[in-house]
């Protein structure tokens, strides 16, 4: 199997050349939030999400958080700073453990579905069917996506056991 997934180790290691990145926003249409999360995923970020806050002044806000590597660290606050309401943010190193992944395929009633494994020290700690390969499923059999998810975590942990 091959050590990498869209060029990440997919071995067990820890990771120091990740950062957090920070966005308080309190006056951002909400419906720019889309847009942001799609064009960040593009530039390659590992996470993005957001947490509610309460604000000075006791206003209702956001604030928008972007894991991601070093190396796009500063194309990440550059898109920050041209598409967000802010006036400034914050960043924060942090180091990420990541489990061993490997992908295998089962099939389901519905086709085949992707799943990852993650491995802790050799170990197999989860199992998790890979959201799209399910979604496509779904739409294409009629069938509640809950329910794929499941059976794509049955078979998973079955042949891997």
């Amino acid at each position: 199997m091959d050590n990498f997934v869209r060029g990440r180790s997919t071995a067990e290691h820890i990771d120091t050349k990740v950062w957090k990145i920070e966005v308080s926003l309190d006056d951002m249409n909400p419906e720019f939030y889309g847009f942001l999360f799609t064009e960040l995923e593009k530039l390659g970020v590992n996470e993005v999400y957001v947490d509610q806050v309460v604000m000075k002044k006791n206003r209702p806000g956001q604030v928008l958080n972007v894991i991601c590597q070093e190396e796009i660290k500063d194309q990440v606050v550059d898109f920050l700073f041209r598409e967000t309401t802010t006036f400034g943010l914050r960043y924060t190193p942090y180091t990420a453990h990541r489990l061993e992944r490997k992908l295998i395929e089962v099939e389901t009633e519905w086709g085949p579905v992707t799943v990852k494994i993650g491995l802790y020290k050799g170990q197999v700690v989860q199992v998790a069917p890979e959201y799209e390969s399910c979604a496509e499923l779904a739409r294409n059999n009629d069938v509640p996506l809950k329910e794929v998810f499941r059976r794509a975590s049955e078979l998973g942990n079955k042949k891997i056991s």
